[in-house]
């Protein structure tokens, strides 16, 4: 395990957290084992973590621009405030962690592994989800351009109080996946909505896809 210099004192009644150590090294390196680093106010731009591990870290605004973090695993960690044009995590896994406020022009997550995760405030331009496993994940008040969670496998997966201007869901798996909190544009993929939850006024908006989908023709009254 890396541990850095300098560990920081534990906060007063959090005893049950675990003390961070601050990274002290220049840059991420492949398959390495992280465990309980602080990660902040750093430059990552076009490093390669692939195969990395990272159990209980802490990236607090950093710069992940080309950062490529395929197949690595996060248990336990925050990424709060990072931002960048675009982050690989195609093939990663995650589990119990949480990701909060910043920006991200794109977010690459295909084959990714997500079980109790958190998206909360950030901005996405795009999200890649295509043949993702999710499952008990939830986006709070975000703004997404566009999610493609294509042939994904969606399990308890909800969306509160998030504008999505595209969401494609064609070939995708869906299980109590609650849509009626995402204020939606355009919905690619209609014939694969089975086992999703929508609003009343979503379901109206969407009428002339689903009558599309079932070959019905509507007539002006």
């Amino acid at each position: 395990m890396v541990k850095a210099k300098g560990g920081r004192a534990r906060p007063a009644g959090q005893s049950s957290s675990p003390q961070f150590t601050d990274f002290d090294a220049d840059i991420l390196e492949v398959g390495r084992d992280y465990d309980s680093i602080l990660f902040a106010d750093r430059d990552f731009s076009g490093q390669d973590a692939a195969d990395a591990r990272f159990l209980e870290c802490r990236f607090e605004r950093c710069c992940v621009e080309g950062l490529s973090m395929r197949r690595a695993r996060l248990v336990d960690c925050l990424l709060a405030d990072v931002f960048g044009a675009s982050v690989d995590f195609a093939d990663s896994t995650w589990r119990n962690s949480r990701i909060t406020g910043g920006r991200l022009g794109a977010l690459t997550l295909s084959g990714a592994a997500w079980t109790d995760v958190r998206v909360r405030g950030v901005k996405l331009g795009f999200v890649n989800l295509a043949g993702a496993r999710l499952e008990d994940v939830a986006f709070e008040e975000c703004e997404i351009g566009s999610l493609d969670a294509g042939s994904a496998q969606l399990r308890s997966v909800a969306f509160v109080d998030c504008a999505v201007a595209e969401l494609n869901v064609a070939e995708a798996t869906l299980s109590k996946v609650d849509l009626s909190g995402a204020r939606l544009k355009t919905l690619v993929g209609v014939e694969s909505l089975r086992g999703a939850i929508i609003g009343r006024d979503q379901l109206l908006d969407l009428a002339p896809l689903l009558a599309a989908q079932l070959g019905v023709e509507v007539r002006e009254d």
